[in-house]
């Protein structure tokens, strides 16, 4: 089967509640995700902010607890606007994967890049820190 080149974002889920950005429809997620996955897509993208910063827990919820690791690929990103120095990096990375329920993420990418906040991630490592968790480490799987 051809592989898609198309994605799931995750910065809006279905909620019970228009104003509670955390009042997840499992019910219609789940439906989503797997009609998604039925379908041949595997690619689903998520961020450690979306959702009141809650958005993560909720994948793991209705994607990865649900389904086979190696059924989807999972994105996240680095909260540029959130870490405050190196030390951060790493914790922030560590709560994600809790937050997702994954040993690995397939993409990890940095959240909204801009001039803003280049120079912070020059100073503290933040290229380097991303770069290193894919190539420096034998709990990521190997690319194809």
């Amino acid at each position: 089967m051809e592989k898609y080149q198309f994605g799931f974002g995750c910065m809006r889920l279905p909620l019970l509640n228009a104003d509670d950005v955390t009042s997840f429809d499992f019910a219609k997620t789940e439906q989503l995700f797997d009609a998604y996955l039925n379908f041949g897509f595997t690619y689903f993208d998520t961020a450690y902010t979306y959702h009141g910063y809650q958005c993560e827990k909720a994948v793991r919820k209705a994607l990865v607890e649900r389904h086979p690791r190696s059924a989807f690929e999972l994105a996240t990103k680095m909260p540029l606007r959130d870490f405050k120095d190196t030390a951060d990096l790493e914790t922030i990375f560590n709560e994600q994967r809790t937050n997702c329920g994954v040993d690995y993420f397939d993409y990890y990418l940095l959240h909204n890049m801009g001039t803003n906040v280049y120079e912070k991630c020059r100073k503290y490592g933040a290229f380097d820190f991303i770069a290193a968790k894919f190539e420096n480490s034998n709990a990521y799987p190997q690319r194809k």
